[in-house]
């Protein structure tokens, strides 16, 4: 079975993405490669990572009228991502219109609420609801959209996946035990994501600033 673990390499340099993928390939089911990494190095670093031979998650999180989403992925069929987000909040045409612009072997998936965010911030934005109650909501949405998943906390995960059975869960914001949080506000550990229902989990900082990125992910591993 391939591993649930994919590793986030957030960084703009493509060296030290290829360096980190290399040596930890055999302790994770994929990489994770975000805006930051894309705005740097483009398609042609997607593809230069795509030879390592790991399943991509392309994290952009597309957000725009319908047909703008629509049009971008169709730029990027070429690079046939295993994972695709878009942002929930875009809407329920937007989401219809990037499904049928993927690749067929591409999952789409919809961003509810970032893990960096908390009541507060949604309160900020003019969101008047819990955490909880807003991805559920968005999660919903997707489904009906016909994406194949949804990004969301630990927090939330086993709610979503009790609206949405066969749904994919991506889920970031994971930290080992005992772990810095960095910048997330709503984490929890790997064992406790998968078992609450999560389909994949997203590591960054824990395995790439490690000492032994090698070491880290292996670790991670053994307790999945």
């Amino acid at each position: 079975m391939t591993s649930p673990l994919f590793v986030a390499l957030d960084t703009p340099e493509l060296e030290r993405a290829r360096d980190i993928a290399v040596r930890v390939r055999n302790h994770v089911g994929g990489i994770k490669l975000g805006l930051e990494f894309f705005s740097a190095n483009g398609r042609a670093g997607i593809r230069d990572m795509a030879e390592i031979g790991l399943p991509i998650f392309l994290d952009l999180k597309l957000h725009d009228i319908p047909n703008t989403v629509g049009k971008a992925i169709q730029a990027l069929r070429p690079l046939a991502p295993a994972i695709l987000t878009v942002h929930a909040a875009g809407g329920r045409a937007m989401m219809e219109d990037a499904k049928a612009a993927a690749p067929a072997a591409t999952k789409v998936v919809a961003v509810t609420v970032l893990t960096s965010l908390d009541e507060g911030d949604l309160t900020s934005v003019g969101c008047d609801c819990d955490t909880h109650a807003q991805v559920l909501r968005l999660t919903a949405l997707a489904q009906e959209a016909g994406l194949d998943g949804v990004v969301c906390s630990g927090s939330e995960v086993k709610a979503a996946r009790k609206l949405w059975p066969k749904g994919f869960f991506v889920v970031p914001g994971v930290r080992p035990e005992g772990g810095a949080a960095g910048g997330q506000k709503r984490i929890m550990t790997p064992r406790a994501a998968l078992d609450a229902g999560a389909s994949i989990l997203v590591v960054g900082r824990p395995i790439t600033q490690a000492s032994d990125p090698d070491a880290a992910a292996r670790t991670i591993s053994a307790t999945l």
